[in-house]
């Protein structure tokens, strides 16, 4: 199958490359290296990829529409996976307006790109933030108390409207997958994984925000493996839906902290703070719906998880120079 994957050189879109071009797909990644991190990371999540026969890169930006347009022309895919947004909880508190433009406009036009197409499938990554505080954990998608606490979570509860009243004007097929903390390999240098990595092992101190702040934390590969799942069946079943894909165990941050600190052999600075007004205390995910609709079934344990991350930072050539051992403060 052809596949476009927008975001397709960020860290979750370029793992779900990967995983696309294993199974025998046509991938075409279409990302445009914006700067909110350095865009050298981005060329080495895809440098492998590039060698492939069958995978394609295309540099531009979904708020263009043009640029949309000569990518779907270009690629002509029989689904769309759209990962390509402005993520970031706190941040977007700063700068609501450029998540806005990318997360709703630049979703307007790959929705509509799809629906000219003779309505070609779309999975839509959404996110955990859109439950906010007013969810009871486990967190279930048809939950009316869902509440977005910031501007990034409002911006893709938004996207995910917009997206559900293209399915139902023009019978668009759609899967909307909402990722919970996603983490591992190729994590973006803004997540807590390389936030929490990089002050260990210079000794500065982590403010954590809640003793007991639990997040559901899932890992890169079981997402990707997630995706592949959902385009399978939206692609065969032209229906829609909404999907939780998450870990389903909620673990305490600080024991995160706690994990990293103890495979770097050294001992955690730990400051605590109030939690920020954006932010809610637990995610938790109820992944009922996927795993009877299209098989999702995480597979990896916390303790992997950071084990695989771990292996990433000390040995992969991929890896932010930061993280790496003996790397300048």
């Amino acid at each position: 199958m052809r596949a476009l994957v927008t975001g397709g050189a960020g860290f979750i879109g370029s793992v779900v490359a990967d995983r696309m071009l294993h199974d025998g797909w046509e991938v075409t990644a279409f990302d445009s290296f914006d700067p909110y991190y350095d865009p050298a990371q981005k060329r080495r999540n895809v440098a492998r990829a590039l060698e492939r026969p069958g995978y394609r890169l295309i540099v531009g930006d979904v708020r263009e529409p043009a640029a949309v347009e000569a990518a779907f022309e270009t690629a002509s895919p029989e689904v769309v996976v759209h990962l390509a947004a402005r993520a970031g909880i706190r941040p977007s508190v700063d700068d609501p307006l450029s998540y806005l433009t990318t997360n709703e406009i630049g979703a307007l036009h790959v929705l509509e790109a799809c629906r000219r197409r003779e309505r070609t499938p779309l999975v839509l990554a959404s996110t955990s933030s859109i439950y906010g505080g007013g969810a009871t954990p486990p967190f279930r998608e048809d939950d009316p108390r869902a509440t977005p606490l910031s501007p990034y979570a409002a911006t893709k509860r938004a996207s995910e409207l917009m997206a559900l009243t293209y399915h139902h004007l023009h019978a668009l097929p759609l899967a909307i997958l909402r990722f919970f903390t996603v983490y591992g390999p190729r994590g973006r240098p803004d997540m807590a994984f390389w936030l929490f990595t990089h002050a260990l092992r210079h000794g500065e101190p982590i403010r954590l925000r809640g003793r007991n702040t639990k997040r559901d934390f899932t890992f890169v590969r079981d997402i990707a493996n997630g995706v592949l799942g959902a385009a399978r069946w939206v692609y065969a079943e032209r229906g829609a839906g909404v999907f939780n894909l998450g870990g389903s165990e909620p673990h305490r941050v600080i024991d995160v902290v706690e994990g990293l600190a103890s495979r770097l052999g050294v001992d955690s600075r730990i400051e605590l703070a109030e939690l920020h007004a954006s932010e809610c205390e637990i995610t938790a995910a109820d992944c009922t719906r996927a795993q009877t609709t299209f098989g999702f079934q995480p597979e990896t344990s916390l303790d992997a998880g950071i084990d695989a991350w771990m292996a990433w930072v000390d040995g992969s050539d991929e890896a932010p120079a930061a993280l790496r051992p003996g790397a300048a403060s």
